[in-house]
């Protein structure tokens, strides 16, 4: 038993680091200066529904629909991964931001592009569910990404009373700079980490 709770203890940090629910406070304030917060609430609830499908259906299909349909191996999927959130890490490091917004998108159509994927179901969380199984089970897997999806969407519905604070406290840029941070050494891992299982198969 003391094994199952520290495994799901584990997976479920890893997995919100990786979903990394700072990086949604920004682009969900935002969106409270122009719409009301029923629509808001309404479109973080569906996204959070949309992209938690989509990382299950990895956990549970993942290894299958990159072997089979796509011919691709799990290090290659960690290095490209890593690439991507390297990146993202690095722009919010020297921007200050994750995610620009933009104000000509629809509400609606945020909720699947960028709130569901990929700033929930991205890279470094369709890794981590293609990946996981192999380490922690697909049970604990499985329900570690549904605790942690839900960790976020409670993040993402105290975003305006979180961004307050932080405003008046002066420390919103600097947070942002470090999480990016954070992100981008997560990026640099997963590609370290994709590197090392190529190696081994030379």
């Amino acid at each position: 038993m003391d094994i199952v709770i520290k495994s799901l203890t584990d997976c479920s940090l890893a997995l919100i680091a990786l979903i990394n629910p700072i990086s949604k406070i920004f682009l969900v304030s935002s969106l409270h200066e122009t719409s009301s917060w029923r629509e808001i609430r309404q479109i973080l609830i569906k996204s959070s529904l949309v992209a938690a499908v989509i990382l299950l259906t990895f956990i549970f299909l993942g290894n299958f629909l990159l072997a089979k349909f796509f011919h691709i191996q799990i290090y290659a999927f960690k290095i490209a991964g890593g690439t991507v959130l390297f990146m993202r890490g690095l722009d919010a490091l020297n921007k200050g931001l994750f995610f620009e917004l933009n104000h000509k998108q629809k509400l609606e159509d945020m909720s699947i592009v960028p709130l569901a994927s990929p700033m929930i179901a991205g890279p470094a969380t369709i890794t981590a569910a293609v990946s996981f199984p192999a380490k922690y089970g697909i049970p604990v897997t499985s329900a570690s990404m549904i605790l942690a999806v839900a960790l976020n969407l409670f993040i993402m519905m105290a975003a305006p009373f979180i961004t307050s604070h932080l405003i008046k406290q002066n420390i919103m840029g600097a947070l942002i700079r470090i999480t990016g941070l954070i992100v981008a050494t997560i990026g640099v891992q997963m590609m370290l980490d994709g590197l090392r299982e190529f190696i081994k198969t030379l």
